[in-house]
């Protein structure tokens, strides 16, 4: 069995490289405090490695590597989470660029007349932009098409 090992493609490689900077930033108190359970995390990191540093220093209560561990464990948590959260937030907006690329460059095939005379409207079309369409306009989709906008299916 051949495998291959796939490239990440630079799109998900900028997502990624954005998301641990972001996943950083989020560690200021004042964003924590959107999502209390990750706020109350990130305060028993910050008392964790106060006690770690504490033992350290000789007068800890516990062993300075079990201390260590623990808040490494829980800085790991916080940043985890902000991490997934930030990489969701990328896809999520890069989804939407792409959703909004491709409305402003989708061709439609307007149909020149009104609803009730479909017929004779299908012998007259001219290609727009999907930007260009407007509230009660009627346009042609084929087999294969993209479809330019929402509607409904007149005939």
């Amino acid at each position: 069995m051949n495998t291959q090992n796939k490239k990440q493609s630079p799109y998900r490689r900028e997502i990624y490289q954005r998301a641990i900077t972001e996943s950083f930033k989020k560690l200021d108190p004042r964003a924590m405090v959107r999502n209390p359970v990750m706020f109350v995390v990130e305060v028993g990191s910050v008392l964790t490695t106060a006690l770690w540093i504490q033992a350290l220093l000789g007068t800890g209560e516990a062993p300075t590597g079990f201390i260590g561990a623990i808040a490494l464990w829980l800085w790991f948590t916080v940043l985890f989470a902000n991490f997934s959260e930030a990489v969701a937030e990328g896809r999520g907006k890069a989804q939407a660029e792409s959703l909004r690329k491709a409305r402003q460059d989708t061709p439609a095939k307007k149909l020149r007349g009104e609803a009730n005379d479909v017929q004779s409207a299908l012998s007259r079309t001219e290609v727009v932009s999907s930007t260009a369409l407007r509230k009660n306009d009627l346009y042609l989709v084929e087999a294969g098409d993209i479809l330019p906008a929402d509607g409904e299916i007149v005939a």
